[in-house]
């Protein structure tokens, strides 16, 4: 079988290096609390695989590394107690590793399913199912988020409608500022 051959500068197009990510930058802009802002980010999400081609995602913006087949990986890092609420993937798979800490993960329309990981546990959540996770241990914690498959859009990502009730608690335009930025509250069965 043929196989290619890259230079070394070729090559440095496609490593990240850990030092160098730099926190995506859309929950930044906006004017809420901290707490209201943890019910749907991770404190930072690191992009270090984007898509390639023109496609307009958070995830694309500032990856070093472009154009993986389809695949996008960022990095999810959560204080203790913290991480994004219930949402579900349309067309797209979502698969959690443990890098560093102890992760809990819900699922279904309310989270009433659970699962515990512990250091480079991974899980891997197919589309249409809500899902969560919280960094449940001491220090801050480390997800590596592996999205494949499907559309990695905003409009692959819809939240639970009790997403949209918890944020309601931090102000009458809150849910509106979030839909402002193309994400819905209306995953469910019903």
């Amino acid at each position: 079988m043929k196989t290619i051959s890259i230079s070394s500068k070729e090559m440095s197009n496609r490593v990240s290096r850990f030092a160098d990510l730099k926190p995506l930058e859309f929950a930044e802009s906006l004017d809420l609390s901290q707490e209201a802002i943890d019910i749907i980010y991770a404190r930072k999400l690191l992009s270090v695989i984007g898509l390639g081609g023109d496609v307009d995602t958070p995830v694309n913006k500032g990856a070093p590394i472009v154009d993986a087949a389809g695949m996008t990986m960022t990095m999810a890092v959560c204080p203790p107690g913290t991480g994004p609420s219930l949402h579900a993937h349309q067309q797209t798979y979502e698969t959690f590793t443990v890098l560093k800490g102890r992760f809990e993960v819900t699922w279904n329309d309310e989270g009433t399913e659970r699962v515990e990981l512990d250091l480079f546990d991974t899980i891997s959540v197919p589309p249409g199912v809500c899902r969560a996770f919280k960094n449940i241990g001491d220090d801050e914690g480390i997800l590596q988020v592996v999205i494949t498959g499907g559309v990695h859009d905003m409009g692959d990502i819809d939240f639970s409608k009790v997403v949209a009730e918890r944020l309601s608690a931090y102000g009458d335009d809150v849910v509106q500022l979030f839909e402002d930025r193309g994400m819905t509250f209306t995953a469910g069965q019903d």
